[in-house]
């Protein structure tokens, strides 16, 4: 995993293991990696993954079952999703709006681009 700058170690380490659970490779009620597994496999501080499942526990995403590790909460596809929905619509919209705006583009362009997303999935 290579790491940007712009954005805290722990919270790219958190959002790769929510892309994780949303693509399939962690399951609902799955163990997570220990921390210092991930922290070896990651080449980071242990303290830096605990800060990620921290995170990741606060929403709901991870279970925390004492002196046996983490795991994947039975909700969290949910949370996560609800997460995505919310930064995307209060970061990530505003922007594409504005230059959907700027470039004039029509409904029936916008519907073939959506039409053409919709037949790679």
């Amino acid at each position: 995993m290579e790491f940007k700058e712009n954005r805290g170690i722990y919270l790219q380490i958190a959002d790769d293991l929510c892309n994780q659970i949303l693509g399939g490779r962690l399951k609902p009620n799955d163990r997570v990696p220990s921390v210092r597994d991930l922290a070896v496999e990651l080449e980071v501080n242990r303290n830096t993954v605990m800060r990620s499942y921290a995170h990741l526990q606060d929403e709901g995403v991870f279970d925390n079952k004492r002196g046996v590790g983490f795991f994947v909460a039975e909700h969290a596809i949910e949370k996560i999703k609800e997460k995505e929905k919310t930064y995307f619509f209060e970061n990530d919209l505003p922007g594409i709006l504005q230059k959907i705006r700027l470039l004039k583009l029509n409904s029936s362009e916008l519907k073939k681009l959506i039409q053409e997303i919709h037949k790679n999935d």
